[in-house]
């Protein structure tokens, strides 16, 4: 009994020195990263930024995933993404510009997601005003520069991940320290219309890939929030903006992907109160001119919403998953109503009868809004998106692909009366004849229908 009892007593023992000596070691690497420039100053050299990069976090995508404590914290991904795709995303470095609401908590999914190297930029502090909405921060990083503060907190996260923070603001002499390197991914959460005009006009012109957040603020219902082109957006004076200057100083008419909410703005922007209580002028207490202070009303949820698309947005296109995001479609019940009332009619007019309509009201605004996106499926342009989705759907009206199948979910394509008549005396052998791309991409859509339909 002495003997066991002996043997616990060392086996106890050497657990609590093991124990210490890890704890030990862990604080030494960690002094070792402070000592090796890593620390949070507002300033740093490129010798200090090369410590995220050349010290002891040296993993690329794969050896990330074979160490067993980051494969266990990102198992959940691993099993919906499956390995090979969560090495991609892994692998890849996405910039994050302005890390407010929405940019710290897109950072924030980010590096919980795997990404394996992150570049954070803010030029700001951290405001007791932020703390609403701010995905980390607490009253102790009040004063601190944003991205000094998100770095700390997230390097206790996923400390594997290469977190690169620069105090700095984006323009034309800081554009090539912050987009060289060639990122995965930009993230412009800037809600400056000069500087966010100068950072997609950069990004098109270099060709990076680039997501962007529009309005977050005097909003409230989470529910709209969208993803679609710059063009598409709506409700938002922020977007109007943006989209008016890129088209007339860069000739940039679309193909940048926005977050927006289609919400009405619940609220106007308040006037700048200074010390004294009475109405100032915000730019006397701006640090940067140009930039607004403190006079949009936020409820924090919204912008963190817009934060956590913009991840889901970006983690998806670096696992390569196929994500098809709900189109913005401005039609109302009563459209799809008359949509239905009109396929049947006609297929009582061409076929005699309408018994042959596999198709409720739910699924005609599923085929018109989800795979034709409210417009002619030989409509290839997106001139007539936005404020054209608006118009009327006198011109429009559902037909069959396949006029010897039923007029099913994934039979039927949305055309113009011309359009319609001009398919209905042809066949489909004569399509993909004399129009081949035509017909593959709406048989492949017809095919995701069918697809859908299934699940």
């Amino acid at each position: 009994m002495e003997d066991r009892l002996k043997w616990l007593a060392l086996v106890g023992a050497g657990a609590l020195i093991g124990s210490v000596s890890t704890i030990a070691l862990l604080k030494f690497l960690n002094r070792g990263v402070e000592d090796q420039g890593c620390s949070s100053k507002s300033t740093e050299s490129n010798a200090e930024r090369e410590c995220f990069t050349n010290g002891i976090l040296r993993m690329n995508g794969e050896d990330l995933l074979k160490d067993e404590i980051v494969s266990e914290q990102l198992t959940r991904n691993i099993q919906f993404f499956g390995l090979e795709c969560q090495q991609k995303v892994a692998k890849s470095y996405v910039v994050v510009i302005g890390l407010g609401g929405v940019g710290s908590h897109a950072a924030s999914m980010l590096l919980r997601s795997g990404v394996g190297r992150l570049l954070l930029v803010d030029f700001d502090q951290v405001s007791l005003s932020s703390l609403n909405r701010h995905a980390v921060a607490t009253r102790e990083d009040v004063g601190t520069p944003k991205a000094l503060c998100l770095r700390k907190h997230l390097s206790s996260i996923f400390p594997e991940c290469q977190i690169d923070a620069r105090v700095m603001l984006y323009d034309a002499s800081t554009e090539e320290e912050i987009l060289s390197g060639h990122p995965d991914f930009v993230l412009d959460c800037i809600d400056n219309i000069d500087t966010k005009v100068a950072l997609l006009a950069s990004c098109a012109r270099r060709g990076l890939r680039v997501l962007s957040a529009t309005g977050a603020g005097a909003r409230a219902d989470p529910t709209r929030v969208r993803v679609a082109d710059l063009r598409e957006s709506t409700n938002d004076p922020l977007s109007r903006a943006v989209r008016h200057r890129l088209r007339r100083d860069y000739g940039i008419e679309g193909g940048i992907p926005v977050v927006f909410s289609l919400e009405k703005p619940k609220v106007k922007l308040l006037p700048f109160k200074g010390s004294s209580g009475g109405e100032e002028n915000p730019s006397d207490y701006q640090i940067v001119p140009g930039f607004r202070v403190r006079i949009i009303p936020v409820l924090g949820y919204i912008p963190a919403i817009f934060g956590q698309v913009m991840a889901s947005y970006v983690v998806t296109k670096l696992a390569g998953l196929q994500v098809e995001t709900e189109p913005v479609v401005n039609f109302d019940l009563d459209h799809y109503r008359i949509l239905h009332q009109r396929l049947i009619e006609h297929e009582e007019l061409v076929y005699g009868t309408a018994s042959e309509v596999e198709v409720d009201v739910q699924e005609v605004m599923y085929v018109a809004k989800e795979l034709w996106h409210g417009r002619s499926a030989r409509d290839l342009s997106l001139k007539h998106v936005g404020h054209a989705m608006r118009r009327s759907v006198n011109e429009l009206m559902l037909v069959r692909w396949d006029c010897a199948k039923p007029a099913s979910v994934s039979n039927l394509i949305l055309l113009n009366f011309n359009e319609a008549s001009e398919h209905e005396s042809g066949t489909l052998d004569e399509i993909r004849d004399k129009e081949p791309e035509f017909f593959v991409r709406v048989m492949a859509i017809l095919k995701r229908a069918e697809s859908d339909c299934c699940l």
